[in-house]
C-alpha cells in the first residue's frame, strides 16, 4: 500500500492481503453491482414503456455492440485489477463511501423518482430545459444542457446528490473502481516526491469521487477540486469534510484560475465526451500552461471507437439513449493529437473496462 515515512514520499509495498480481507472485498464490490445492476433493471423496465420521440430524429448505431457475457467478464476483470492494484501497493484497500443505509435509500427514492420524470423529458427530446437567458451570462451554452436528460442538469443540489447513483447504475457498480486506476500513473509520479510538497488539481472533479481516492493514497497532499457547478462542489465539500489541504474553485477548465507551470499533476475524468471539439483543445492548452515542467495529466473519459473489439455499436448507441450531444465527436477524437498539440508528451493509452486512461508528462 501506499505509506509515508518521515519524509512523506510515497513508496510501494505490496499489500499482503488476508483471505477474510480478500474475501470482504469481493463482497462488498458484489453488493454494489446487484444494487446498481438492480436498478438499472428497475430504470430499463421503465423506459421500454416509454412512449416514442415526436419530432426528434435518432441515428441507429451502425454495428452491434457486446453480449451480456463480454461485458460481465469485462466488468468482473475490472475489480480483479482494482485489487490486484491494492496488493500491488498502488493505493490503499478502497473505501467507496457510498454513505450510510438510510442515506442510500434517500439516494435510491430520488433516483428512481428522476427516470420517469427523464424518460418524459427524452420523449419530448427537451434536452436543454435548463437553459436560461440569466445562466448564459455566467456559463457556457454547452454546459446548459439536461445530460441524460436528467432533472437539473448538473446545475442543482438535488441533481448533485444523485449524481453518483446515476453514473454508477449506468456502469454497473464500476465507476470508482475505473476511476482508481488513474492512482495508478499517480503513484508512478510520486515515487521519491514529498507529497506535502506537491500540488494536483482535479479538473470537472463532480461530487470529488476521485478527490477523495487521491486523498485516502496521500492524505498529505495539497489537493484543489475544481468544477464549473457550485453545487456539485458543495457536494465534493461533503465527501471530502474529513481531510484537510483540499481547497475548492468554481471555475471554467477553458480558462483555468491557477498560475503558469504552478501544478505538478492535473486530472480530469469525465470532462471532454461533454464538452464541444474546439473547446476540448481549448480545455488541454490549458493543462498543459498550468502544469511544471515535468509534471503529468492523468485523464480519463470513455472508451472510444476501436478501443475494444466488439463494443463500437456500443459506443455508437449512447447518444442515442442519452442527450449527450458531444460524444458523437469525441469518440472519433485522437486524444494524443489533441494534447500534443498542447505541448504535452502522450505517454499511455489504455483501456478500463468502459474508460480509457490516457497519461501524458509536460518536458
Amino acid at each position: 500500500m501506499v505509506l509515508e515515512n518521515t519524509a512523506a514520499r510515497a513508496h510501494i509495498v505490496k499489500t499482503m492481503l488476508t483471505p477474510f480481507e480478500k474475501l470482504a472485498y469481493t463482497a462488498r464490490q458484489g453488493a454494489r453491482v446487484a444494487w446498481y445492476m438492480g436498478h438499472g433493471l428497475a430504470a430499463g423496465q421503465f423506459r421500454k414503456t416509454e412512449p416514442g420521440v415526436s419530432g426528434v430524429t435518432r441515428d441507429k448505431p451502425r454495428q452491434k455492440g457486446p453480449g451480456m457475457q463480454q461485458l460481465l467478464g469485462s466488468l468482473a476483470a475490472t475489480f480483479q485489477r482494482d485489487l490486484d492494484n491494492v496488493t500491488a501497493g498502488y493505493y490503499p484497500l478502497p473505501r467507496d463511501a457510498d454513505g450510510s443505509p438510510g442515506r442510500l435509500l434517500k439516494t435510491s427514492r430520488a433516483f428512481l423518482a428522476d427516470v420517469p420524470v427523464a424518460a418524459e423529458r427524452k420523449a419530448k427530446g427537451e434536452g436543454t430545459e435548463v437553459y436560461s437567458p440569466d445562466r448564459a451570462e455566467e456559463l457556457p451554452a454547452y454546459f446548459l444542457q439536461n445530460f441524460h436528460y436528467q432533472t437539473g442538469g448538473y446545475l442543482t443540489e438535488d441533481s448533485a446528490e444523485i449524481y453518483d447513483m446515476q453514473t454508477e447504475v449506468l456502469f454497473s457498480g464500476s465507476t470508482n473502481a475505473m476511476r482508481r486506476e488513474c492512482l495508478v500513473p499517480l503513484w508512478e509520479f510520486m515515487r521519491g516526491r514529498d507529497q506535502r510538497e506537491t500540488k494536483i488539481a482535479d479538473i470537472a472533479c463532480g461530487t470529488g469521487r476521485f478527490g477523495r481516492f487521491i486523498k485516502q493514497a496521500y492524505p498529505r497532499i495539497d489537493l484543489i477540486l475544481s468544477d464549473l457547478s457550485d453545487a456539485y462542489l458543495t457536494e465534493a465539500k461533503r465527501h471530502l469534510k474529513d481531510y484537510s489541504t483540499v481547497s475548492y474553485e468554481v471555475a471554467n477548465a477553458e480558462k483555468l484560475p491557477f498560475a503558469d507551470a504552478s501544478l505538478d499533476v492535473v486530472t480530469s475524468i469525465y470532462l471532454f465526451h461533454e464538452v464541444p471539439p474546439k473547446v476540448r483543445r481549448i480545455i488541454a492548452g490549458e493543462f498543459a500552461r498550468v502544469l511544471k515542467p515535468g509534471g503529468r495529466l492523468i485523464f480519463m473519459d470513455s472508451l472510444q471507437l476501436g478501443d475494444v473489439e466488439g463494443y463500437d455499436g456500443m459506443l455508437q448507441s449512447f447518444p442515442v439513449n442519452f442527450h449527450e450531444p458531444y460524444y458523437g465527436s469525441y469518440i472519433k477524437e485522437d486524444l494524443a493529437d489533441i494534447f500534443s498539440e498542447a505541448g504535452l508528451v502522450h505517454a499511455e493509452s489504455r483501456p478500463v473496462f468502459l474508460s480509457k486512461l490516457v497519461v501524458c508528462d509536460k518536458p
